[in-house]
């Protein structure tokens, strides 16, 4: 099976894994997760709450039942992930890392997937609040957020869809997943507040925050038409909202700019560097254009 021959491919590389089967939403599930890690590695000092899906539809429409089940998922699986890791570094006295993967619709509502959206703010309250608390107390644990940009996972063939056509990251400027494994092992190792995948994750939170009713009105122009592709659209029954997604596939069936990583995350990893160079470039321009002048 597939995990047999990813734990294979792990050993070769001088690495040992293990799987195991868990429904995030849950708690009994994440529990065996942990247990599973600590009877097997003898412990953790990383843990990832990566786990979510998403809901296409407009608010109105998509039912309470499917709301109620996605958040089983996107925020109490990551809640109960945050929870255990805690719990583990503190009852040992040993450094750790909790990373959540958030998104950029955590930062900034966006049409279509209001559930997600609402799931993902949710998410990020509770990661900024739980790492205050942490710190207060002085606590050996590294609270990260990390927020992707549009990536180019199944996540659009996994999502439950009320839509006429099929969800996806359409027209628009798209991350590998490589991408967001880098700013996590980043995270893992540096401790980080927040790690941004993508100039478009950062830039969609700075303007959210700024230009509030731009935002409200550029989403409305631009969101309706880029978050669905041409073919018809698959049944709600067949998502990953209730039961696994097919294929255990790396990419998606995102048409777009399809980037080959993501320079943010590099620059975040090395803010001096990026900001010597910065003001490099800003220094040489200047130069340039004072120059030009005096001509």
């Amino acid at each position: 099976g597939w995990e047999t021959s990813f734990g294979k491919t792990l050993k070769n590389n001088g690495s040992s894994a293990i799987w195991v089967r868990a429904d995030v939403g849950r708690e009994e599930d994440v529990k065996h997760i942990a247990a599973t890690a600590i009877k097997t590695f003898g412990g953790f000092d990383t843990w990832v709450n990566n786990a979510g899906v998403s809901i296409f539809g407009e608010a109105m429409d998509v039912s309470i039942e499917d709301m109620k089940r996605m958040y089983d998922t996107n925020f109490w699986g990551a809640v109960y992930g945050t929870r255990l890791a805690v719990q583990h570094y503190k009852s040992r006295g040993v450094p750790g890392a909790v990373i959540n993967i958030g998104s950029l619709f955590g930062d900034r509502g966006t049409v279509i997937q209001s559930t997600y959206a609402s799931s993902k703010f949710a998410l990020h309250g509770f990661t900024e609040s739980i790492r205050m608390e942490l710190e207060k107390e002085h606590a050996p644990v590294s609270i990260t957020l990390v927020h992707p940009g549009r990536i180019d996972t199944p996540y659009n063939e996994h999502a439950c869809s009320y839509l006429k056509k099929q969800p996806a990251h359409y027209m628009s400027m798209i991350y590998p997943p490589q991408a967001v494994a880098e700013a996590i092992l980043f995270a893992a190792e540096h401790p980080k507040r927040d790690m941004y995948v993508g100039s478009q994750a950062k830039m969609v939170a700075v303007l959210g925050r700024f230009l509030p009713r731009f935002m409200d009105k550029l989403m409305e122009l631009t969101m309706y038409r880029t978050q669905h592709s041409d073919r018809p659209s698959k049944s709600k029954a067949d998502s990953a909202l209730y039961h696994p997604g097919y294929g255990l596939h790396e990419r998606g069936t995102n048409k777009g700019w399809m980037r080959r990583n993501s320079y943010y995350v590099k620059m975040s990893k090395y803010p001096l560097a990026s900001a010597a160079i910065a003001a490099f470039v800003g220094a040489a321009l200047w130069a340039a254009v004072s120059a030009r002048q005096k001509d």
